[in-house]
């Protein structure tokens, strides 16, 4: 096209398109002698004169002629870039100004990711003679890890160890709301868990006969002080939680043969009453958490059931205090059934040192990169019922960390 052409006619198929694209780049700053250059290859070099069209072409469908307009766009020359930015106002250029500062200052400062234990592309070596079997390259010799800590081995040593690590440190801490927290230090915990432990015994139960202790609550200071119960006198932790429901409830109940629950509130002694309500049971005690009315000691009576508050139960204990009777890691500690969703729940039996050994693969992973203080607190969140939050929490009095087993609404530490 030569420059002296003049601008396509309105009568032109491109006449608009070309109009207002001129229109446009002109307001941008881009000069005449550019936009020709970008209306000779967009219109296929179809200049008019007065004569009529040079070139009598076909016209080219709208697609073609954007693509061809897009092909032909070039970058501006530093000179009309120039031009640009000296024509556009002082508050949008201190806007991109501030924006360019703040893109530079957060890609300098953003977290990193840590830096994994081990080469992520090899985690695992083959165990020689394994038959395939595989262990983590984090080990050290052939053994398995039992135990981080040669102090600790059980789930009863393992709250010891927080007890003389934390000099008797806050321990469990729970709060209504809007109020502050009440705390209970590691040796208080330990205190009420012989209590109600020797209350148990005190009832018929034992290592060897009537061992299970069913635990039915929400996460709060008293489902941990039942949990050491267990095991400070080598009984076996049965947690039971809402979302089983009642059929797989009464499933467990029997399977386990569990004599004694301990509840939070009165609805899930009801719910157990109504489970085992006109049948051959296993229940004898239902120990309650909170108050509840004569009308649940009355229905329990029906069912050959014993009501009673866990008050109560830590005065019996109290009166009639039994020696601790610690685990061995190959006893027993929890048996942690599924929720059944392919069938009846399947209970899972682990050891203390099953648990342990979990633990202390968890701390060997972290090592050097989460350091717990006394300091710190656990916010006891996950179900108690499920192992993970156990195990966390068990991380956490090894260290020890202040560990807050409380309410789902509320800490413990």
């Amino acid at each position: 096209m030569r420059s002296d052409a003049p601008a396509l006619e309105p009568g032109s198929p491109r006449c608009g398109y070309a109009g207002r694209a001129e229109r446009s780049l002109r307001r941008s700053g881009v000069t005449r002698s550019c936009w020709s250059r970008v209306v000779r290859g967009a219109t296929g070099s179809v200049a008019t004169t007065e004569q009529g069209p040079v070139a009598d072409r076909e016209p080219k469908p709208p697609a073609m002629q954007a693509q061809d307009l897009l092909r032909q766009l070039r970058m501006p020359e530093m000179g009309d870039m120039r031009q640009i930015v000296r024509s556009l106002p002082a508050n949008t250029l201190m806007g991109m100004g501030a924006f360019a500062a703040i893109t530079t200052y957060w890609y300098a400062t953003r977290p990193r990711a840590l830096k994994p234990p081990c080469d992520l592309s090899l985690q695992s070596v083959e165990i020689e003679g394994g038959e395939y079997a595989r262990k983590s390259v984090l080990m050290e010799g052939d053994k398995p890890m039992t135990h981080f800590y040669d102090d600790a081995q059980t789930m009863y040593e393992v709250f010891l160890r927080g007890v003389q690590m934390s000099n008797n440190g806050p321990c469990l801490g729970s709060r209504k709301p809007n109020q502050p927290y009440e705390w209970l230090s590691y040796q208080e915990v330990a205190d009420k868990a012989e209590y109600l432990g020797s209350a148990l015994l005190h009832r018929g139960h034992s290592q060897d006969s009537d061992k299970f202790i069913g635990v039915f609550a929400q996460n709060r200071p008293e489902w941990t002080v039942a949990e050491l119960a267990c095991y400070t006198y080598s009984l076996v932790c049965v947690p039971l939680y809402d979302t089983l429901g009642t059929e797989a409830i009464n499933y467990i109940i029997d399977k386990a043969a569990i004599a004694t629950v301990v509840c939070d509130v009165a609805d899930k002694a009801k719910l157990i009453l109504d489970c085992v309500s006109g049948r051959k049971h296993s229940i004898r005690i239902l120990i309650l958490m909170e108050p509840f009315d004569a009308d649940l000691v009355a229905k329990g009576k029906k069912c050959g059931i014993e009501i009673i508050s866990m008050k109560e139960m830590e005065a019996i204990g109290r009166a009639n205090h039994r020696k601790p009777a610690p685990p061995s890691p190959d006893d027993l500690a929890i048996i942690c059934f599924t929720s059944g969703t392919t069938g009846n729940p399947k209970g899972a039996m682990l050891t203390h040192r099953n648990v342990v050994a979990n633990c202390a693969a968890f701390i060997k992973i972290t090592e050097g990169r989460l350091c717990p203080s006394p300091d710190d607190v656990l916010i006891s969140f996950l179900p108690l019922a499920h192992m993970f939050e156990r195990v966390v929490e068990v991380r956490g009095r090894v260290t020890p960390t202040v560990l807050v087993c409380v309410f789902r609404r509320c800490t413990v530490r």
